[in-house]
């Protein structure tokens, strides 16, 4: 015992190996809950955040005068037609800065067929960590934690590959 003390690496790196891999296996399980919010969308309707727990969501904010999210527009659609049908659920919140006919024109003129939702107040940006820069997205798991925020404009790809995993785990809906 005297000699394992005596030399204080065979000792401190035990420890410190220790240490990192309670802090990462620490790190994996502790994701943010959502925001508890309910998003009315455009056309009146109420979805409570809670009420989506069992599926994949991916609440994207976003805005008409950004040209990333414009740009990933029709990667959403595809991607949401893709998925929606296996426990994927997509919520475009457009920014309290947008003009409200701006959306309500952009969301009809594109027929984009998921919820579209208007913050006029700001309210829903700032429960998700006070957003300011569009695009903007929040992945849930089907816990309702968020497993991805991604800042500017998606990887489709990685996006997808993450979607497959996610809805391949028991409890999507």
């Amino acid at each position: 015992m005297k000699q394992f003390f005596s030399h204080p690496r065979r000792f401190l790196i035990p420890v410190i190996i220790l240490a990192l891999i309670g802090f990462w296996v620490l790190s994996i399980n502790n994701k943010e809950q959502a925001p508890d919010v309910t998003f009315t969308t455009i056309e009146g309707k109420t979805i409570k955040l809670a009420e989506l727990e069992g599926k994949i969501v991916l609440v994207n904010f976003w805005a008409t005068d950004c040209p990333g999210c414009i740009k990933e527009m029709p990667d959403l659609i595809r991607t949401y037609n893709e998925y929606q049908d296996k426990g994927f659920e997509l919520v475009a919140v457009a920014m309290s800065y947008d003009p409200p006919s701006h959306v309500l024109n952009y969301t009809q003129k594109n027929a984009l067929p998921f919820p579209v939702m208007h913050d006029s107040y700001g309210n829903i940006a700032a429960s998700f960590n006070d957003v300011r820069v569009t695009p903007t997205a929040f992945i849930l798991d089907k816990q309702g934690r968020v497993i991805r925020r991604i800042t500017g404009e998606l990887d489709f790809a990685a996006l997808r590959n993450l979607l497959d995993t996610q809805l391949a785990l028991p409890g999507a809906t």
